[in-house]
């Protein structure tokens, strides 16, 4: 036994690279976007620690070449669902017995993987199988998910420490243990960030839980490769359990399930009420009740006052529309600007939106890439559209596809 309280480094926010011309992370970026860009990859379910090539391959390609096939994804059946649970549930003892700094330690390893030599392995497959820019990539998939690995630990440390009872009467002492929840977590999760998709399994193993992750259709292949980097650090066979598969079946599946303890979702409004309903329609099957934590769309805006820095409010409406395609919930949807200052101001702005590029993110020079899948492309189709068919818009600039 050791004689310590154990304390996990004090976190700090990781760098930023800047891939300039010439340095040396953009020469190892561009050549494992070559190498990434050369292969077709076998993508499995992971269940237990071991690879299950099941058969019922779909094929996942470049957003922003449709052609390009980068992986084979062998999707899960009903039974491969129900052994991912049980194996969630049969190294369940094991893990939340395990001591906390055990537990932090690998997601800390997880981080320096991530800083080293994952880091273009995870950028590079972010930008083939997501359609980001380098920079959109390195401040997701590497630098955000590092920061949370980093910062998971030391919540996870606090969480321990501050939930002691202050005080405790004469001849007592009154403490606290903070336990995972009794089953296992479902974590379901977005395309738009790696880091999230990570993190969302992650954080819940972190704090003792086990689990089954479902990740995105159209994001499998960077989510494998983090998958794998989890593993790499040590993470224990069964803590989670990498599932791709067809959505409403591994749904159906795994919220029918009387030991589903709770739910980490980040993804659309819709599918999270339906996932809320479901499981309040099932409460007389579960062992507990099931802890619901979800984040879902937004709208978010800019507001501009009368005597703002303008040219920060350009850089802002370039950027916050635009970065990503604007496939984040921090995306400018829309702007409230005095009309004063947008008569000042539309000239330049309208100037620089045209200036933007937009192609393949294997080019550095591109500012914007493709949306994610033809449903993204036809939603923003019907926005120009109704624009358009509307006698009160003023298209000022875009408006074709």
């Amino acid at each position: 036994m050791v004689n310590n309280v154990p304390r996990p480094p004090t976190p700090v926010n990781e760098p930023v690279l800047g891939y300039l011309p010439g340095s040396p992370e953009r020469a190892a970026l561009k050549k494992e976007l070559d190498r990434q860009s050369s292969e077709v990859i076998e993508i499995p379910c992971i269940i237990n620690g071991k690879e299950v090539f099941t058969g019922d391959v779909v094929e996942q390609v470049m957003p922003h070449d449709h052609s390009h096939v980068i992986a084979r994804v062998h999707m899960a059946t009903k039974a491969n669902v129900e052994e991912a649970i049980q194996a969630s549930l049969d190294a369940h003892e094991m893990w939340s017995t395990m001591p906390w700094e055990a537990r932090a330690a690998i997601f800390l390893k997880a981080s320096e993987l991530l800083r080293g030599e994952y880091r273009a392995k995870i950028n590079a497959s972010t930008m083939l199988n997501q359609s980001k820019t380098c920079h959109q990539a390195e401040i997701d998939s590497a630098c955000e998910l590092i920061d949370f690995w980093r910062f998971n630990s030391d919540y996870c440390r606090q969480i321990y420490e501050d939930l002691q009872p202050p005080v405790s009467p004469s001849s007592m002492w009154n403490s606290s243990e903070v336990r995972p929840l009794e089953g296992f977590i479902f974590s379901v999760t977005p395309f738009n960030f790696s880091s999230i998709a990570a993190n969302l399994p992650s954080s819940t193993a972190i704090m003792g839980n086990t689990g089954v992750w479902k990740p995105s259709r159209n994001s499998y292949v960077s989510n494998y490769l983090l998958m794998r980097l989890m593993m790499d650090a040590g993470l224990p066979a069964g803590v989670i359990n990498f599932i791709p598969g067809k959505a409403s079946m591994v749904g159906d599946t795994v919220l029918a399930h009387p030991m589903l303890a709770g739910i980490h979702f980040t993804g659309s409004t819709s599918v999270f009420r339906k996932m809320w309903r479901d499981v309040a329609n099932n409460l007389e099957t579960y062992r507990s009740y099931p802890r619901v934590v979800g984040e879902t769309g937004g709208k978010d805006f800019i507001v501009a006052h009368h005597d703002c820095d303008e040219r920060a409010l350009v850089v802002a409406l370039l950027r916050g529309s635009f970065e990503f395609q604007g496939q984040k919930c921090s995306a400018a949807s829309r702007a409230y600007i005095p009309a004063s200052v947008w008569g000042r101001i539309k000239d330049e702005y309208c100037a620089e939106v045209a200036k933007i590029t937009v192609g393949d993110p294997r080019d550095f020079t591109n500012f914007m890439s493709a949306v994610i899948d033809k449903k993204s492309f036809d939603n923003i189709c019907g926005y120009i559209d109704r624009a358009k068919a509307d006698p009160g818009c003023e298209i000022v600039t875009g408006g074709g596809y």
